[in-house]
């Protein structure tokens, strides 16, 4: 073969080998790469496009206070504990109870009395849904809202302008209003009188039993006169000031603390998060989910998307100003982490990771690079 013929059939080989790249860059110009994340970029365009059909709000130190702030989105509501009051050192009698009277006389012609007896009993008088008992010469009695104390020396004082030396026994059987329910969560669920004294929550979940042992991070939740209060059950037995005292009627719910997070994008997991503890900040969450993924996340772009109701919307500043809010953490500085370790997870949010451009770039290189060894294939044939 000449010299000039070994020329031609290189040639000819190169530009098969160039005419294979341009091919396969086309192919690339054509198309959009797989990824398995978006792109920073992407979600400020779309919001851009669509004219802020969401709020993008970038969190720094500076603002990270304030964001704190917020109205909530309403689904950590119920996320509160009364205060500790000093427990009564006697229940107050309430409708339902049920009172036992023995009235002692020692004069020999008492009116309360019968001739020869010393003392006469009035049982089981049931307190009425108004508070009050009828008695004999009495008449219908307030009782509601009184100690078995308090009643028995307001009884013994009425009394005594018919009988000076009478004296009086009570007895006082709480009724439905007066017991305590411990509705789920425990050993052994019911109904349960309250003592004729304080009767602490713990001391309550403890009579029924304790705690079931196969809850995950249980929760304690308080239902009052109308309102709801919720407090993680690790938190309540490290607190002591928070180990309150019950009321008649209180309902008592241990659960599951079914609050979550979802983790998505390039992240070390996607997967729904349930809450661990009673709050979680953004660094504890990336945390959680295994950090950002090394070789795909954008730490520039870690993103927190919420959803809004319509009564926590603001035009002040003091809340958002959409239904929907993105807020973007630049992890690569220390304004962005300092940031991050302030702003706590709401439940129901969504923790992202978008992906670097890098990874596209690292993608098209790996493509380049296969197209020059199939030329380099091709060239060698």
């Amino acid at each position: 073969m000449t010299m000039q013929s070994t020329r031609q059939t290189g040639g000819a080989r190169t530009a098969l080998k160039w005419a294979a790249l341009c091919f396969i860059l086309f192919a690339l110009s054509a198309c959009s790469l797989p990824r398995g994340a978006a792109i920073t970029s992407e979600i400020l365009d779309e919001e851009r496009a669509q004219s802020g059909a969401y709020q993008v709000v970038r969190v720094t130190r500076a603002n990270a206070a304030a964001i704190a702030g917020w109205p909530g989105n309403g689904t950590a509501a119920h996320y509160a504990w009364p205060s500790a009051t000093a427990g009564a050192r006697s229940t107050a009698i309430r409708p339902g109870d049920v009172l036992s009277l023995a009235i002692w006389d020692s004069q020999d012609n008492s009116l309360l009395t019968e001739p020869g007896a010393r003392s006469v009993e009035i049982p089981r008088m049931t307190v009425s849904p108004e508070g009050t008992v009828f008695m004999p010469y009495l008449d219908e009695i307030d009782v509601s809202g009184q100690t078995p104390a308090e009643l028995r020396r307001a009884l013994q004082e009425r009394l005594g302008r018919i009988a000076p030396s009478a004296q009086v026994q009570l007895e006082r059987l709480t009724g439905v209003q007066n017991s305590v329910d411990l509705v789920s969560g425990v050993a052994s669920p019911g109904s349960y009188p309250m003592p004729d004294g304080p009767l602490r929550i713990l001391s309550a979940i403890a009579r029924g039993g304790g705690i079931a042992p196969d809850l995950r991070h249980p929760l304690v939740r308080l239902q009052r006169g109308g309102r709801s209060y919720s407090i993680r059950a690790k938190r309540l037995f490290d607190h002591a000031p928070l180990n309150i005292h019950l009321r008649g009627g209180d309902n008592v719910v241990v659960l599951e603390d079914e609050r979550y997070f979802t983790a998505f994008g390039a992240t070390g997991s996607e997967a729904l998060i349930r809450f661990e503890q009673e709050e979680i900040t953004a660094i504890e969450a990336l945390s959680l989910i295994g950090g950002l993924s090394e070789n795909r996340a954008n730490p520039k772009g870690v993103l927190v998307l919420r959803d809004y109701g319509p009564m926590a919307l603001r035009t002040d500043g003091a809340g958002p100003a959409r239904p929907q809010v993105v807020f973007t953490f630049d992890m690569t500085s220390a304004d962005g982490l300092f940031a991050a370790r302030k702003f706590r997870i709401s439940p129901e949010d969504t923790v992202m990771a978008t992906e670097s451009p890098v990874t596209s770039v690292r993608t098209v290189l790996g493509l380049v690079g296969s197209a020059f060894g199939a030329a380099s294939s091709v060239q060698n044939y």
